[in-house]
């Protein structure tokens, strides 16, 4: 893949997120899932590591399902568009762990060999994001006190986004995906 692609996917990354959120605060929950058949289909065709994105997406999508369901059914985030049911992960945000992951062997993956960072960038980004969405698009709403639910998401945060990396290094390894990435040619081994 050359840089072009590797900003594009960040482009797409972060509108997929935009329009994701907006849907569901708007009560468009279909929105996101629309969205994310658009971007897989473009992250998979632009080649480079398919076979490893079509499986990271399958971790990501099931390990998301299962911690967004632990905080819905908690009560600990409400979400707005909460379909199927509000005690457990909506299709939207889902859809959301899957665009994460389709970045991670392209725009993110100076991440995958940096661990630290990685724990610093899922601590930062990962309660930042439903914080945004909270405040700015009325897709989830985080139970008080503000400051715990936070700093709850940060741990959650801090640990998946380095284990999504190491996943997703693993399975570029283990199907043979090129490592001829501009950035990754980068980054020291």
């Amino acid at each position: 893949m050359s840089r072009r692609p590797l900003w594009i996917n960040a482009v797409l990354f972060q509108l997929s997120w935009l329009l994701t959120v907006a849907g569901a605060g708007r009560g468009l929950g279909w929105v996101g899932p629309l969205v994310t058949i658009a971007f897989v289909a473009y992250t998979l065709a632009c080649g480079g590591h398919a076979r490893a994105d079509r499986l990271l997406i399958l971790v990501a999508a099931t390990l998301g399902f299962a911690i967004d369901s632990l905080w819905a059914h908690t009560w600990i985030i409400e979400y707005a568009a909460s379909f199927p049911a509000a005690t457990i992960a909506p299709l939207w945000i889902v859809a959301l762990w899957i665009n994460f992951a389709l970045s991670l062997n392209h725009s993110l993956a100076w991440l995958l060999q940096r661990p630290l960072l990685a724990v610093l960038f899922g601590a930062i980004g990962g309660p930042l994001s439903y914080f945004i969405a909270e405040r700015s698009w009325h897709a989830v709403t985080l139970a008080a006190p503000l400051a715990g639910t936070l700093f709850g998401l940060a741990l959650a945060w801090a640990v998946v986004t380095p284990l999504l990396c190491v996943v997703a290094k693993r399975l570029r390894a283990a199907t043979g995906a090129p490592r001829s990435h501009a950035l990754l040619a980068e980054v020291p081994r």
